[in-house]
């Protein structure tokens, strides 16, 4: 099955729509945007086979797991420019972006072959308002108003590595596939910065187990 045969299938057309219904999202995801999520998934199918880019292999299981699990944060986003850690081959911030063509997404991995694939797929998708940076986190220094990633690491160690990336009316949308409260309870030990944390449970369509989106923002320095 080519990317083109991908793209059209009714399958994950249904499958999307679905879930897209269940989320609550039918009347801001229109039919367009779930092309170009479509689309995406199609592109990602392609060079996955060639690149290694994601370790999720199939059309129907990057639906629920990438696009899906994605667009599950979509309420809780802010509409100011936002800044994707560790985006790896796109996600959250691709199917972000495009529902969203109105904030502006910098999409940021180390990984060069993720970014060269993240790049083509902005470009082919025309998707103006993302920009794509290969870079080490630790090593950027352009502050957001809104961070999000698929967490990559404990709360604490996260806040380490990317704290300096969060002015202080910014805020971090952390994704976690485990319970938090451990990782909640350490920000406290962590020097300089306080942190105001809100968690809200996500249910992705298709997904088994608990997801979270950890909320935090800072509050001011420790004493």
């Amino acid at each position: 099955m080519t990317a083109a045969d991908l793209s059209v299938n009714p399958h994950l057309a249904d499958r999307l729509a679905a879930g897209i219904a269940e989320l609550g999202l039918g009347d801001t995801v229109d039919a367009a945007q779930q092309q170009l999520l479509l689309r995406y998934v199609a592109l990602l199918h392609k060079w996955n086979r060639a690149f290694n880019l994601t370790a999720v292999r199939e059309p129907q299981e990057m639906v629920t797991r990438h696009l899906l699990d994605a667009l599950s944060v979509l309420p809780h986003l802010a509409p100011v420019a936002t800044l994707d850690v560790g985006t790896g081959a796109g996600v959250p911030g691709i199917p972000l972006a495009i529902v969203r063509p109105d904030i502006a997404f910098t999409l940021l991995d180390s990984n060069g072959k993720k970014t060269r694939f993240v790049r083509q797929a902005a470009l082919e998708l025309g998707l103006t308002n993302v920009e794509v940076v290969q870079a080490r986190v630790e090593q950027y220094r352009k502050a957001s108003p809104q961070v999000i990633s698929r967490a990559f690491a404990s709360l604490p160690d996260m806040l380490r590595l990317l704290g300096h990336l969060l002015p202080d009316e910014g805020r971090l949308l952390a994704m976690k596939a485990a319970a938090a409260d451990d990782d909640v309870a350490a920000l406290a030990q962590l020097p300089g910065r306080q942190w105001q944390v809100d968690i809200r449970r996500l249910v992705v369509p298709g997904l088994d187990g608990t997801r979270q989106l950890v909320m935090i923002q800072p509050q001011g320095e420790t004493q």
